[in-house]
């Protein structure tokens, strides 16, 4: 090891360059090394007065009164001043003998003490820290020093200067320094090994880089089209997409051929042959990596999922005491003084409903809007209290009781609904189960939920990862009720479990199709119903009592978007009361521009309310807001909305760091920096993360800019968030466009056949055995414990 790899990193008198020393760290952030620390300049390329500096980049906690060269560029902070933005640094190894006993005497080295230091230098001169590193075996010559001690101490100096090394190596193959932080804090000193032996490793370790990026890596290094770890890269990469982006719970052994050819063949000019990638499908089967089933590729955490959720819904269904537990005029009864105390009158389909839910250990309830699904369900839960003589008062039960009766929704928003509905709590599925982020859920088989009747809302954002989580920690004596709208959106993530149990015909099953606010003359609910059928009414741009059209272009939809959500302003709503939903982010009628725009309007600059910039975006006391991952630490679950209550700055407190606070419903949430992009303005928000909410007034722009995401469901499920008004703003044609299009709501499942196999098959021959093929030793992993 020569010396020049010791100090990789040589000042450039083309680039910017700062020596110095650390005076105070500013923040640290332990997770990703991302450091603002001030510094005491020794030198320096550039002219400058102050003799202190601020950097910040992606590099360990300095040392005190340790010598560091950092290259990069300053540049001015709009709040902060200037600030020198590292790209590269190196810490100077020391090069007195006084300056070596006292690095290797800091707390970077454990066990060596100042005694011990002196000793090595003593025997090994100045120079002891690159001799060592050349030659570890040149620890003989200190006197009392255990070969334990020698070799533990060469481990820290290589991982010390290894960090340096791989940082510089990885800056000059084209990595940034957050992504070589990473990369670093994956492998350590073997980091520069793994990338050239196999750069495609670095997809299945190190969030942020995908397939392309180390293909390009791959393809600088010299790997051949056909290299066996780019060829699997390429294969997990499209299963995982096609998973994780298109929903499927599998891929057809034709697709992933073709889409991995493609892939493969996209940058490259030699030829790829399907025995190759045929060849390395094989080996990963074998390694268990991905699992086959006739011409059905998954990754083995889904195959298994699916399978577990029909073994669950297959103990559920196996329970027969509910069937007669109740006469039918009992029943009756209890269902005629509900309704006298109520002031309601069910319908035979809702009747049917309750009934069924409540003498049968699983329910299917599904209908549009309109149709009294939230009535049903609170009918259910008046009846079973009635009749099975149990308090819906939560304060009656001890804690170690448990409620009977469990609410739950996939997100916060529509677990409120759920609560407002009944008057009882509910809370989303993630808490039920209690979720603890990386560790998993504290809920499954060997410790199931308390419970005897559980209603699930809006199941049509279920996916299967969730549903197996849910269902495989249900106790064996509890009725289920799964409520949902088949016509919505299906699931961000793979599967589409709702539709799949329906069509199964395996889970009993109720639909209300008469639709009962029509009554109070809703034309939303109208609308609707019209786009389910695929068409859009005659009246669409006739104004209604709680519906509108505005006609406009692409490009005056953010000016009319505003003067709509103006014209509400001044009739007394606020920001809570309008939502403006749009289907993309980007462009000019995209959701971040709306934001950007509206922002303006519902909570304009002002010398009273207090701001932070994170990038582009300015966070202002009293922004409306939307949490865009799971947090469960806080009780706050992707999806959720609230508003920024505080903002405080890095000199008002003692964590030197900006803050945000804000209230999700009462419940307040502190945000620091490096927390910003969990969150997002939400005066506009996309349809998806609208699912499970309702709000008084809709805006909903629709122009041909947003060709690419306009479906039948989409409009559908936007249009059904409206509880009161709803404002269409854009060109009819685009409407149109969207309901003519329904192609994408099918997706490649295997849970409706596994039910009908399983369950339907079951029934009609009971000798068979249920589930004597399933093997569910693997269905706690995820898809990324096989990439």
């Amino acid at each position: 090891m020569s010396e020049a790899v010791l100090n990789p990193l040589q000042p450039d008198e083309e680039k910017t360059y700062i020596k110095g020393t650390a005076i105070v760290t500013v923040f640290h952030n332990e997770e990703n090394l991302y450091n603002v620390t001030r510094i005491r300049i020794k030198e320096t390329n550039v002219s400058m007065d102050d003799k202190e500096a601020i950097v910040t980049g992606y590099f360990p906690r300095l040392n005190e009164d340790e010598l560091y060269t950092f290259i990069g560029n300053f540049k001015e902070h709009p709040k902060f001043g200037l600030q020198f933005q590292v790209e590269q640094f190196k810490k100077e190894l020391p090069q007195s003998k006084q300056g070596v006993i006292q690095y290797l005497s800091s707390d970077l080295f454990n066990g060596i003490g100042k005694k011990t230091a002196e000793n090595i230098v003593e025997a090994l001169g100045e120079r002891a820290i690159y001799r060592m590193l050349q030659d570890p075996a040149v620890l003989k010559k200190v006197s009392r020093l255990s070969a334990d001690k020698a070799e533990k101490l060469i481990v820290q100096l290589r991982e010390h200067q290894g960090l340096e090394e791989v940082m510089v190596k990885l800056t000059d193959l084209g990595f940034g320094p957050q992504l070589s932080m990473k990369i670093f804090q994956a492998y350590k000193q073997e980091a520069l090994e793994v990338i050239q032996t196999n750069p495609y490793q670095l997809v299945e370790d190190v969030q942020g880089i995908g397939f392309n990026r180390a293909d390009e890596l791959g393809r600088k290094l010299g790997l051949a089209t056909n290299h066996p770890n780019r060829l699997r890269a390429g294969i997990l990469y499209v299963i995982e997409h096609e998973c994780n982006q298109m929903g499927h719970v599998y891929v057809k052994a034709e697709q992933l051929y073709q889409k991995t050819g493609e892939l493969l063949q996209k940058s490259r000019q030699e030829p790829l042959s399907e025995m190759d990638i045929i060849r390395e499908i094989d080996a990963l089967k074998e390694e268990k990596k991905i699992i086959i089933d006739d011409d059905k590729m998954y990754f083995p955490p889904l195959f298994y999922a699916e399978k577990g959720v029909v073994k669950a819904i297959g103990k559920l269904m196996a329970q027969t005491e509910y069937e007669e537990q109740f006469p039918e005029s009992e029943f009756l009864l209890a269902l005629g003084e509900l309704e006298e105390r109520l002031g309601v009158q069910y319908a035979p389909s809702q009747r049917e409903g309750i009934q069924k839910a409540l003498l049968s250990p699983m329910l299917l309830l599904t209908g549009g809007p309109g149709t009294g699904k939230t009535t049903v369900i609170k009918g259910i839960v008046e009846l079973y209290a009635e009749l099975h003589g149990c308090s819906l008062n939560p304060g009656d039960y001890k804690k170690d009781e448990g409620f009977p009766v469990l609410l739950v929704a996939p997100t916060g928003r529509a677990a409120k609904r759920m609560s407002e509905a009944t008057g009882l709590p509910a809370v989303t599925i993630h808490r039920l189960l209690k979720w603890n982020g990386q560790e998993g859920f504290d809920h499954n088989e060997e410790n199931p939920i308390n419970g005897k009747l559980l209603i699930v809302d809006e199941v049509s954002m279920v996916d299967l990862w969730l549903a197996h989580q849910l269902f495989k920690s249900l106790p064996a004596s509890i009725q289920v009720v799964l409520v949902g709208d088949e016509d919505q959106l299906p699931s961000v993530g793979p599967g589409q479990v709702l539709k799949d149990l329906l069509h199964s015909e395996a889970v009993p099953t109720v639909r209300l199709t008469d639709v009962y606010r029509q009554e109070e003359g809703s034309s939303i609910i109208d609308l609707a119903h019209e786009i389910k059928k695929g068409r859009l009414p005659s009246d669409l741009t006739n104004q209604q009592g709680d519906r509108s059209f505005i006609r406009c272009y692409g490009a005056q939809i953010t000016d009319v978007v505003k003067q709509v959500c103006g014209n509400a302003v001044k009739k007394g709503y606020t920001a809570k009361d309008i939502q403006v939903l749009a289907p993309m982010y980007k462009g000019p009628a995209g959701i971040d521009k709306m934001n950007e725009v509206l922002q303006e309007l519902f909570n304009p600059a002002s010398q009273q309310r207090r701001e932070l910039k994170h990038g582009d975006v300015t966070y202002r006391v009293g922004d409306k807001v939307l949490q865009l991952v799971n947090q469960p630490d806080s009780n706050v679950f992707n999806g959720d909305m609230g508003e920024i209550v505080s903002v405080f700055f890095a000199k008002e407190n003692t964590e030197k760091q900006d803050m945000l606070v804000i209230s999700f419903e009462g419940n307040e949430v502190t945000y620091t920096k490096q927390d910003f992009n969990q969150i997002t303005h939400a005066y506009c928000c996309s349809i998806h993360k609208s699912q499970g909410s309702e709000f008084p007034i809709v805006v909903l722009p629709i122009v041909k800019s947003y060709y690419r995401m306009l479906r039948r469901n989409l409009l559908y499920t936007a249009v059904t968030r409206s509880k009161q008004f709803l404002i269409l703003c854009g060109e009819e044609e685009a409407f149109q466009i969207g309901v003519n299009r329904n192609e994408d709501s099918i997706r490649q499942t295997n849970l409706q056949a596994l039910l009908k196999e399983q369950l339907v098959d079951e029934l009609e021959d009971p000798e068979v055995p249920f589930m004597k093929d399933a093997n569910i030793g693997m269905e706690n992993l995820t898809p990324y414990d096989f990439m």
